[in-house]
């Protein structure tokens, strides 16, 4: 499965510090549970590759909202 590939399953997303003081992002949905646990510095990194590609994805639509066939009159 890849990054544009959709599919039916369903999850939980958490994100939040630990006590051993690691930022944890916990996915869990039927039948799985995955703990990422990340010091500081690389969840400061993972959340500017997220603004990255929320501003990507902003692109992405409006280019796809102005190629929208107009209406005739």
């Amino acid at each position: 499965m890849g990054i544009n590939d959709e599919n039916e399953m369903a999850g939980d997303l958490q994100i939040g510090p630990t006590d051993q003081g690691m930022v944890r992002i916990f996915l869990s949905g039927e039948g799985f549970e995955f703990p990422f646990d990340f010091d500081p510095e690389e969840a400061e990194e993972i959340a500017e590759e997220l603004r990255a590609a929320a501003e990507a994805a902003r692109e992405i639509a409006a280019g796809a909202k102005s190629k929208k066939p107009k209406g005739k009159r």
